[in-house]
């Protein structure tokens, strides 16, 4: 699990590209690096991975077909920089909301504007996941927490607003439309919203039968 709040942004040092998957080396800090073993599980711009190696500052991630076909990281290159986090431990604060590092996919970034001292971001969700997201409720972005505002449910775009501290801790100062922006809808919220509508469908069709 995460937390939603990425603790540093790294450069993908080796790219290493096969059929269907893909090995990432990415240089960690020391403090990181700290009781980081293989098997631990890493946040790379919102993706749960595993760590397969460790050889000195250099932290080794493979990727497979479906992760690379879900997610922004099928279109990363050599010296691109990924937000990370460590996975969250016993006890410590949960900033922003809980995570699982299971992206349900990507969308684009429509427009990217600058108004003093803030940074805002448009985006459009896609139709498959616009019920499940409200404003001023959560939605994971590249593995950050963020509020959702001024959603649009028609047509699924809304806007979160970045403050100069958000934009100096994670990749999001270079952000520009077209990029594509992993995200991740809060569990708690889907399953909400199908339980209710799985019992409405259910009460419906027993009363039709009634009928």
């Amino acid at each position: 699990m995460y937390t939603g709040i990425v603790t540093a942004v790294f450069p993908i040092e080796i790219l290493e590209e096969r059929e269907n998957a893909a090995t990432f080396k990415i240089a960690f800090d020391e403090r990181h690096l700290e009781d980081l073993k293989i098997g631990a599980s890493v946040s790379l711009d919102g993706v749960c991975m595993s760590v397969v190696a460790v050889e000195g500052n250099l932290v080794t991630f493979d990727a497979s077909i479906e992760t690379l076909r879900l997610t922004n990281l099928g279109t990363k290159k050599q010296g691109d920089l990924v937000n990370v986090e460590r996975s969250a431990k016993t006890g410590v604060e949960i900033g922003g909301h809980p995570m699982s590092g299971h992206v349900d996919g990507t969308m684009a970034v429509v427009a990217v504007d600058h108004p003093e001292n803030n940074c805002v971001i448009t985006l459009e969700l896609p139709p498959a996941y616009r019920r499940y997201v409200f404003n001023k409720g959560f939605i994971g972005l590249n593995g950050c927490s963020l509020t959702v505002t001024e959603l649009d449910r028609e047509s699924g775009r809304f806007k979160v607003y970045l403050i100069p501290e958000t934009l100096r801790q994670t990749t999001y100062d270079t952000s520009k439309p077209g990029d594509l922006i992993n995200f991740e809808i809060d569990r708690q919220t889907q399953i909400m919203v199908d339980t209710i509508h799985d019992a409405v469908r259910l009460a419906l069709s027993e009363t039709t039968a009634k009928l």
